[in-house]
């Protein structure tokens, strides 16, 4: 009896054990080293009724989860104009590592205006390990 419940026991405290290790590796923030790569667009001034293309690799140079990711374009003068804001669902959850994303916008804007693309990663918790790229660029008639 008393050995089966040293079993019992041993066997708990290892199931525990790992869930606490497998949790950790799947929700963990504090080893996270995300990296926004922006391949396009760039700065140079782009005209109105332009289709551009989007295009980033979001990753985290340890290998971990990326969890959360947001981007979105915006007027320069006036944030609450939006003219992209994607993926639909910001938790990505790219287990992998590395989240990749290519989208065309067209640019069906006010010629001389100046616009933010924002592109961010997070962690499992809202602003953990947090890191935000911008590029900015005008469009011109």
């Amino acid at each position: 009896m008393k050995r089966n419940l040293l079993f019992l026991f041993a066997a708990t405290l290892f199931v525990f054990t790992s869930c606490d290790k497998e949790d950790e590796h799947m929700h963990g923030d504090d080893e996270t080293a995300y990296h926004i790569h922006m391949h396009s667009p760039d700065e140079s001034d782009k005209t109105v009724g332009e289709t551009i293309t989007i295009k980033m690799d979001v990753e985290d140079h340890n290998g971990g989860t990326v969890h959360h990711v947001n981007v979105r374009v915006y007027n320069k003068a006036d944030e609450s104009e939006e003219i992209f804001n994607m993926p639909t669902e910001a938790h990505v959850h790219e287990t992998d590592g590395l989240f990749e994303m290519e989208e065309t916008l067209e640019l069906n804007v006010d010629p001389d205006t100046e616009w933010v693309l924002e592109a961010k990663v997070w962690g499992h918790e809202a602003g953990k390990g947090e890191v935000t790229e911008t590029v900015e660029f005008k469009v011109v008639n």
